[in-house]
């Protein structure tokens, strides 16, 4: 392990490792298989690159979007490690350049998607060479169960019956216990050494948000806690994402969309822009996002419930790579659930899996309809404990008010009752608000007991129906336009036998600002003229080399020399994230300007955040 302690330093740039990185390296030199889950921003690359380059041979990474294919090599390069990809968007020329360094061993990692792994040239080819490790990277694409299942990743077990000896490692930052399961036994991993590291990402402040207008409430806390921040807003449909994309550019913010529906040069376009630039917003549907390393996106937003929680913290943990605070904040509200449960509905797939569907969307509501902790919530999902409450999420910081609510929700369902479960919600708060509109006195629901019996207002109105909704006391008929439906879990409650406590109505309140600026790497003031210069010649260098910024330096390694303010090469080469390689590129001009930027020994102690 002394050799790939060098590489982590020569190469990357770090002093030492972190978590489980040690063993798993370990586990993968001498030979054996390893199954790690490491949250999204651990550091789980390190895992398999270093190996690949003790080994002999090749590392061969499965990675499922060709679209970071090339940033990943970029990368790579930048640090001095021989890389190389395979895919569809090279000539006929690029590919055969790219085989004949493998044949030749002059690369040590090689990316490539499962589909072309698979293929039967790719295989003979491999069996001519020397192979290092297989590493498949987002493993959780395995299960069928999952939110980004890809077909072709349950059939890799072929390159384990092709090279029954080289090493595999499977990794991904989202597996629950069943997930986990699934990813041994379609990959044949039953004998692999398992590693599975804290899911917590104790960086990320944790909102959701009720009530109507979503993007105006999106807007107020961008506008609040990000104005100059890159973030990503997720949409459930591709109509809505374009909405809120030209909704953003209209308002001065750089916002791009990015669906399946666009082609290909078009969201690579928009990635582009969005990782090599700083403070854009995508706006996406779930086809963006997996394997995105910018390590800067301070906010993650949903302005729809996600399907489930997998997909919800593998989507919030694009926020904060870099460990600095981050945002998750979501919109939710009573149509969102109407609709997922109508997705569910109108699927064409087995009651098994409707069953499992249903138990993860359940699963989901819960987490937004909580009361306590949500961190102790989301890590329980996937079995982990958390003792204490961790005072970093909008229940902690802010905790709800809850009510006996049973008369008012007796007089809801009863309300439904009387106008024969064949309306919507607007309708029935009408009739429970005593709103004598003219469908209403049609009707002669006017003349019902349950009109005008309530005493909540509209909002406090519209938040019982959701919880009541969310908790399965009422459904949305997807055939009768939305109309209420109760369910056999409404008679207890309308009989007496049982209370209910639901979650208080409360109006939009300031949101906690918990992130200002590209860092939060606290420096003091004369320190920021610096900083400033550092992230010119930066973008600068990016811009000439056509990669992202932090691809040439990350936003912590540049305050790490504002604090140390290295004079010579020897110092700034105990900078973490420099290495060898980025020193003998960069360290001359680092220096000369740190140089010009001398340190004020009468500087104030006051200490502010980066802007």
């Amino acid at each position: 392990m002394s050799q790939a302690l060098d590489i982590l330093r020569s190469r990357f740039g770090y002093p030492q490792f972190r978590f489980q990185q040690q063993q798993i390296i370990e586990t993968l030199v001498a030979g054996r298989d390893a199954l790690v889950l490491m949250p999204t921003g651990g550091g789980k690359s390190l895992c398999y690159q270093i190996p690949a380059i003790l080994r002999d041979g090749t590392g061969i990474v499965i990675s499922p979007l060709i679209a970071l294919m090339q940033d990943q090599v970029d990368a790579l390069a930048q640090n001095g490690i021989r890389a190389a990809f395979l895919n569809s968007t090279q000539s006929f020329e690029q590919q055969q350049q790219v085989r004949r360094q493998l044949r030749n061993e002059v690369i040590d990692l090689l990316y490539v998607a499962p589909e072309r792994a698979l293929g039967a040239d790719f295989l003979e080819m491999l069996a001519a060479c020397r192979i290092a490790l297989f590493a498949i990277d987002e493993a959780h694409c395995v299960s069928q169960w999952g939110h980004d299942f890809r077909p072709d990743y349950q059939k890799l077990t072929r390159l384990h019956e092709h090279f029954p000896d080289v090493p595999r490692i499977a990794l991904t930052a989202t597996a629950d216990q069943r997930t986990l399961r699934e990813i041994e036994q379609q990959l044949m991993l039953a004998d692999a050494q398992r590693f599975v590291h804290s899911f917590d990402r104790p960086n990320i402040f944790y909102r959701v948000t009720q009530g109507d207008n979503n993007r105006q409430r999106l807007w107020h806390f961008i506008q609040q806690n990000h104005p100059d921040d890159a973030g990503i807003v997720y949409c459930l449909s591709r109509k809505k994402v374009e909405e809120t994309a030209r909704w953003l550019s209209d308002r001065g913010r750089i916002a791009l969309p990015y669906h399946a529906g666009l082609d290909k040069s078009t969201r690579a376009e928009h990635q582009r822009i969005f990782l090599q630039q700083e403070g854009v917003i995508v706006v996406a549907t779930i086809a963006f996002g997996m394997g995105i390393d910018k390590p800067d996106v301070r906010f993650v937003a949903h302005l729809n419930l996600p399907k489930n929680l997998e997909s919800y913290y593998q989507e919030t943990g694009r926020a904060g790579r870099d460990g600095d605070p981050a945002n998750a904040w979501m919109a939710y509200g009573m149509q969102d659930v109407i609709t997922l449960r109508q997705m569910m509905a109108q699927s064409e797939a087995d009651e098994k899996f409707k069953r499992v569907l249903h138990q993860k969307m359940e699963a989901m509501l819960g987490f937004c309809e909580q009361t306590g902790c949500r961190r102790q919530t989301l890590l329980a999902y996937f079995d982990e404990i958390l003792e204490q409450p961790c005072g970093n999420c909008d229940n902690c910081v802010e905790p709800p008010v809850t009510w006996d609510a049973t008369e008012a929700a007796r007089m809801a369902l009863s309300c439904v009752y009387r106008t024969g479960q064949r309306f919507g919600v607007n309708y029935v708060i009408d009739v429970l608000m005593g709103n004598a509109r003219d469908r209403i006195v049609q009707n002669r629901h006017d003349q019902i007991s349950t009109f005008g019996i309530g005493e909540l207002d509209n909002n406090e109105w519209r938040s019982l129906f959701r919880q009541l909704i969310a908790l399965g006391y009422l459904y949305a008929d997807i055939d009768n336009y939305g109309a209420l439906k109760m369910t056999p879990d409404c008679k207890p409650l309308l009989s007496g036998e049982k209370q209910l406590l639901l979650r208080k109505f409360a109006k939009p309140t300031k949101v906690k600002k918990v992130s200002t600026g590209k860092s939060a790497t606290v420096l003091g003031s004369v320190d920021t003229p610096l900083f400033e210069a550092l992230r010119l010649h930066r973008k600068q260098l990016a811009q000439a080399q056509g990669v992202p910024p932090f691809v040439i330096l990350h936003d912590k390694t540049l305050a790490a020399i504002c604090e140390q303010r290295p004079e010579s090469i020897e110092q700034l080469a105990s900078i973490p994230g420099i290495g060898e390689r980025k020193l003998e590129l960069y360290g001359a001009d680092l220096i000369r300007i740190t140089s010009q930027y001398p340190r004020d020994q009468s500087r104030s102690e006051t200490a502010i955040d980066l802007v």
